[in-house]
């Protein structure tokens, strides 16, 4: 029996994912807020290891927009003012969008379409557009707020009903039919869905959703040796790894200070991000075209017909589809991941959380980097290796590949 992805005050708060004060690796918070926000930057070292510079010489993700469903996104960061598209917000969904109390919806918006003014984050696609969308990470106070604050389904539709492009999901939970039908009807209408995999790969693994929904791509997190977290959820709901691990977020939501993260959220938040440079450069694109080329040019040196179920089809690299001018997308109209997200093949077993209950991610409370994953079938490592070159670096993914082709997403 399904469960619902969301419940009120005194039951389960849906996960988002390392937006929990526990999943955060404090690690500048003995530095004064001036210096943070100064020395921020230097410490988006995916900025390097993905080529930023390079791919900016061919899009920065203008005239994309990226719909970010959250705990709530503050405009008033020097990183985000003027990204925010609060107007483009359905009255339906519009309520306290600009309230984030915990600064997690504010920094997966700043890794996206952050535009560094201010010393602040330097997000992957700083001229992308955020438009905000605020659900129940827990933090809602009182009835009229939580009465009027719609749930995930709802956000995801309205979302589905603007101009954005891409919607963003730094959050998870349990499987519901509603939700469900929602990445749907988001899919219906030619958006493309990134999903944070989870936070339990080392305690208990259990399957996250929307994540797991056909629809909705699921990204790992890879840290700057390309090594998979080993909080990072792995399955058959993983389609790409991004970086995930020593990222820097607002501590909390004073938004005076940065703070180290790790998490599958900031890797879905930059897989969107590395969507939305290849759409704004090749805007009549499909999603199935964008997904595709992304899938194409992933790091792994394993068959692309056997997904890693660490890393899926292997490490996000935009610069790649950016740089060929020949590259070929494919048809617009077919799923690149129709063979998983159909149901000719057996579906993988997965872990599920006990009694069906979603699971609560709170993501490793280290700060360290953590060691790469093994697969218990082939033994095989989970690395992807960062080579940072002198014109750009280039993801590089080692160790074998796993075989499974995953029929994933057995919702």
């Amino acid at each position: 029996m399904k469960t619902d992805l969301l419940t009120r005050r005194g039951a389960r708060r849906l996960t988002a994912v390392c937006s929990a004060l526990g999943a955060l690796a404090v690690t500048s918070a003995a530095l004064a807020p001036e210096a943070a926000a100064v020395d921020v930057q230097s410490k988006e070292w995916y900025l390097d290891a993905m080529g930023a510079q390079d791919m900016w010489k061919f899009s920065t993700g203008k005239g994309v927009k990226v719909a970010v469903i959250d705990g709530g996104i503050n405009p008033a960061t020097s990183s985000l003012k003027g990204q925010v598209l609060v107007d483009e917000v359905p009255k339906s969904a519009a309520y306290h969008v600009t309230v984030d109390r915990n600064g997690h919806g504010t920094s997966m918006a700043e890794l996206i379409a952050g535009t560094g003014a201010g010393g602040g984050i330097k997000g992957l696609a700083p001229n992308a557009k955020i438009i905000p969308f605020r659900i129940d990470t827990g933090d809602l106070k009182g009835t009229e707020e939580i009465s009027r604050t719609p749930d995930v389904a709802k956000a995801i539709r309205a979302a589905s009903d603007t101009d954005a492009k891409i919607i963003n999901m730094s959050i998870g939970g349990g499987s519901d039919d509603a939700l469900e039908a929602a990445v749907k009807y988001a899919v219906s209408k030619g958006k493309l869905l990134f999903a944070s995999i989870g936070n339990q790969g080392d305690k208990g693994n259990y399957e996250d959703y929307p994540a797991a929904y056909p629809g909705a791509i699921g990204v790992a997190a890879i840290d700057k040796s390309g090594t998979v977290g080993k909080f990072s959820s792995y399955g058959n709901s993983v389609d790409l790894a991004a970086p995930g691990l020593n990222i820097p977020s607002w501590c909390d939501g004073t938004f005076t200070e940065y703070c180290d993260t790790q998490g599958t959220s900031p890797a879905s938040a930059i897989a969107s991000a590395s969507a939305a440079l290849v759409w704004s450069a090749h805007p009549d694109w499909t999603a199935n075209q964008v997904l595709r080329t992304l899938i194409d040019t992933a790091g792994r040196s394993w068959p692309k017909n056997k997904p890693s179920k660490y890393l899926g089809y292997g490490g996000i690299r935009p610069r790649r589809v950016l740089i060929n001018k020949d590259i070929n997308p494919g048809p617009a109209d077919v799923d690149p991941l129709a063979v998983e997200n159909g149901t000719s093949v057996t579906p993988a077993p997965s872990a599920k959380s006990p009694s069906g209950k979603p699971a609560k991610e709170t993501g490793s409370s280290s700060g360290a980097t953590s060691a790469a994953a093994k697969d218990s079938g082939s033994g095989d490592s989970t690395q992807t290796w960062v080579i940072i070159g002198a014109a750009a670096a280039v993801l590089i993914i080692g160790g074998a590949g796993f075989a499974v082709l995953r029929a994933r997403r057995n919702a």
